[in-house]
């Protein structure tokens, strides 16, 4: 019974951290953003001043925690002992998200990635 309900979390856990792993591309629009946007707001009613440095650090933070679940769902379903999260696993996802967001800011300023309005309006001069 001990191995299933292992399974069960680490499944859980590696699910919820893929839905806000950088990993699964349709995230951004339905869970992070509304997410960060929701906390920022709340946020917000403090102080308005916190409103966007809170959606930024609030949207980042979701990506983190997604490395952070999947790595423990993964280690539930593989190992019999989970290891202790280490500082440098730590380190180690957040040097991923850091790297995957400048990649993200790379492409948008490159003029690689655009906004779908960009797109659509491209699209239809053609």
């Amino acid at each position: 019974m001990k191995v299933q309900s292992r399974h069960v979390k680490g499944g859980v856990l590696g699910t919820v951290g893929y839905l806000l792993s950088p990993l699964s591309f349709w995230n951004d629009l339905f869970i992070n953003f509304p997410l960060a946007y929701v906390i920022a707001f709340l946020i917000a009613l403090i102080n308005h001043n916190w409103f966007a440095p809170t959606l930024v650090v609030t949207y980042w933070a979701t990506n983190v925690l997604g490395f952070v679940l999947m790595r423990h769902g993964y280690q539930n379903l593989i190992h019999e002992e989970k290891p202790p999260y280490a500082y440098r696993t730590l380190i180690t996802d957040l040097l991923i998200s850091v790297a995957y967001s400048l990649l993200i800011i790379a492409l948008i300023m490159s003029g690689i990635l655009r906004f779908p309005t960009e797109l659509l309006a491209l699209s239809s001069k053609k």
